[in-house]
C-alpha cells in the first residue's frame, strides 16, 4: 500500500519509541536479574557447604566403635567406663530361663549400651567336629540363640569356641574341617533369617587345635562360602601365633569384627608403646576398616584403664 511522507515520518516515529521503550525496560531489568545471580550463586554455595558438612564422612573418618567383652554382670560398668556397645556371652545368654532373658533385655535397653556382637558362642559340650557331633541337638540350640540375639539387635555372633569344635585325638583334621564347612554351612541361613553374621574366631593352639590362623579361617570362610558366614580377628590370639598382620590385607574383604588386648599378660592395652601394634593397625587402616573393636582382657583397675583403653584404640585407627 502507499503511504504518504507524513505517514512514513510518523512510523518511523513510532518504531524509535518503541526501541526506546525496550531498551530503558532492559536497562532497568538486567541488575536486578544479575543481583538474583549472585544471590542464587550464593545460595548454590552455602547449600553445597552444607552438604558437605552433614555427609557421612568417608575412609578413616568414620569412627570405629570401642567395645568390651563381658558377662551380664559387666552392663553397669561398661556404660560408666564410656564403651560404645557391650559384647555378651551367647552361650550365657541362651542358658537363661526365659524369665530371666526377658529381665536381661530389659536391663539391656534401660542402661542404653548396645549389644551388636556377642561371643562366647557355643558351649563346650556342644561338639561340632569328631565322632560324636548331633546335628540335631546344635540346630536347637543354635535356633534358641539366634532368636534371643535377635531380640537384643545382635548383628555379629563371634564363634570361637574352642572346647566346642576341639578335635578329639586320633580324628582325622581334614574330617574335622569338612565338619565345620558344613556347620557353617547349615548354620548361616539361620543367621540370615534372624539379621546375623557369624564370624570365627581363629584361636592360638593353646585354646583349640583347628583354626588357629587368620588364613586359616580366611580358608574356611572361603570354604563355606556363605555371605552371613565370616571373619573376625583377635590381635591376642595373631601375636600369640606370630601371624604376620599382612592377612589383614588378604582377608580385607572378609572381617567384620576385631578383638585386643596387650598380648603381655592378656590385659587392657593402654599405652602406644608398651607392644607394637603399628603394622596391625596400618594395615587396618589401609582397608578403611570402620567397624568395631572389643577389648578382650583383665585389668586389675577397670575404671582407671578402660577409658585409657578406648582412648588408645580411637587414636589407632587416626594415626
Amino acid at each position: 500500500m502507499h503511504q504518504t511522507a507524513d505517514q512514513r515520518e510518523a512510523g518511523s516515529l513510532l518504531r524509535g519509541e518503541r526501541r526506546r521503550l525496550v531498551t530503558r525496560r532492559r536497562s532497568s531489568t538486567l541488575p536486578h536479574i544479575m543481583s538474583a545471580f549472585k544471590i542464587s550463586r550464593r545460595l548454590v554455595a552455602l547449600y553445597v557447604l552444607g552438604v558437605l558438612c552433614l555427609a557421612p564422612a568417608s575412609g578413616q573418618d568414620r569412627k570405629v566403635r570401642v567395645g568390651w567383652c563381658t558377662g551380664l554382670k559387666g552392663i553397669d560398668a561398661g556404660k560408666s567406663a564410656g564403651f560404645d556397645y557391650l559384647e555378651l556371652g551367647t552361650s550365657e545368654i541362651a542358658g537363661l530361663s526365659d524369665a530371666e532373658f526377658d529381665a536381661a533385655v530389659a536391663r539391656v535397653k534401660q542402661v542404653g549400651l548396645p549389644v551388636p556382637v556377642t561371643n562366647l558362642f557355643l558351649p563346650a559340650t556342644l561338639k561340632v567336629t569328631g565322632p560324636q557331633i548331633d546335628r540335631e541337638q546344635q540346630t536347637i540350640y543354635v535356633r534358641k540363640a539366634f532368636d534371643r540375639l535377635s531380640r537384643l539387635g545382635t548383628e555379629i555372633v563371634v564363634f570361637g569356641s574352642g572346647g566346642a569344635r576341639r578335635v578329639p585325638d586320633g580324628f582325622p583334621k581334614a574330617d574335622a574341617f569338612t565338619q565345620l564347612v558344613d556347620f557353617g554351612r547349615r548354620i548361616a541361613p539361620e543367621a540370615k533369617a534372624r539379621g546375623i553374621t557369624v564370624a570365627i574366631e581363629p584361636l592360638r593352639r593353646e585354646e583349640t587345635n583347628i583354626i588357629n590362623s587368620a588364613a586359616e579361617g580366611l580358608e574356611l570362610v572361603e570354604a563355606i562360602g556363605d555371605p552371613n558366614f565370616q571373619l573376625m580377628i583377635d590381635f591376642y590370639h595373631l601375636a600369640s601365633e606370630q601371624e604376620d598382620p599382612a592377612i589383614v590385607l588378604r582377608a580385607r574383604d572378609r572381617i567384620r569384627h576385631l578383638h585386643m588386648a596387650n598380648p603381655q599378660g592378656r590385659v587392657f592395652p593402654v599405652d602406644w608403646s608398651e607392644y607394637n601394634y603399628a603394622p596391625f593397625f596400618a594395615n587396618l587402616r589401609a582397608i578403611g576398616y570402620d567397624k568395631r573393636i572389643s577389648v578382650e582382657a583383665s585389668t586389675k583397675d577397670f575404671p582407671g584403664e578402660a577409658p585409657r583403653a578406648i582412648a588408645l584404640l580411637r587414636r589407632a585407627f587416626e594415626r
